[in-house]
C-alpha cells in the first residue's frame, strides 16, 4: 500500500477514500475534489464592512467652557453627606459608619442608647456564663451515667459469681 502511494505510475486502489490523482500536463500530481470550488477563497474575507467616518472633535456642549465652581452647580457634583430616613430615625453617614443625627429622632436619644447597649452587653455575659454551667452539669451527667453503667457491670458479675458457687 505505501508503494502504492509512493509510485504514481500504479493504479488507483479502492482501499483510498479519495478519486485517484489526475495528472496535470506540468507533472504535478493533484486530487480532484469535487465538493470544493476552486474560486471560492478557502480563508479569505468575503465581508468587509465600510469604514465609519471619524468623530467630530469639537463637543456641542457648552459646559467645558465653565468654571469649576459653576460646573459643580450645574452638574451636582457636590453631594454632602449621604442621609437616610429609617422607621422614623433620620441616619447620616461619616466616616464610614451610619450615625443618628443629634436630638431625639424616633423616640430614641443616646442616653438611651448606651443604656440599651449596656444592657445587651450584660445579658450577653450572662448567657455565655449559662452556657458555660450547662456545659459543666452535661459533663458531670455524662461522668455519673458512666460510672453507674460500670458499677451495674461490676455487679452484674458478683452476681454470676455468686450464682456459680450455689
Amino acid at each position: 500500500m505505501v508503494a502504492q502511494l509512493q509510485n504514481p505510475s500504479t493504479s488507483w486502489s479502492p482501499l483510498l477514500s479519495c478519486p485517484p490523482p489526475s495528472r496535470k500536463h506540468s507533472g504535478e500530481r493533484s486530487i480532484d475534489l469535487p465538493f470544493i470550488r476552486s474560486e471560492m477563497p478557502l480563508f479569505g474575507n468575503t465581508f468587509s464592512p465600510k469604514k465609519t467616518p471619524p468623530r467630530k472633535s469639537a463637543s456641542l456642549s457648552n459646559l467645558h467652557n465653565l468654571d469649576r465652581s459653576t460646573r459643580e452647580v450645574e452638574l451636582g457634583l457636590d453631594y454632602g453627606t449621604p442621609t437616610m430616613n429609617l422607621a422614623g430615625q433620620s441616619l447620616k453617614f461619616e466616616n464610614g459608619q451610619w450615625i443618628a443625627e443629634t436630638g431625639i429622632s424616633g423616640g430614641v436619644d443616646r442616653r438611651e442608647a448606651q443604656r440599651l447597649r449596656r444592657r445587651n452587653q450584660q445579658l450577653e455575659e450572662e448567657n455565655n456564663l449559662l452556657r458555660l454551667k450547662v456545659d459543666i452539669l452535661l459533663d458531670m451527667l455524662s461522668e455519673t451515667t458512666a460510672e453507674s453503667h460500670l458499677m451495674e457491670k461490676e455487679l452484674d458479675e458478683l452476681r454470676s459469681v455468686s450464682r456459680r458457687r450455689k
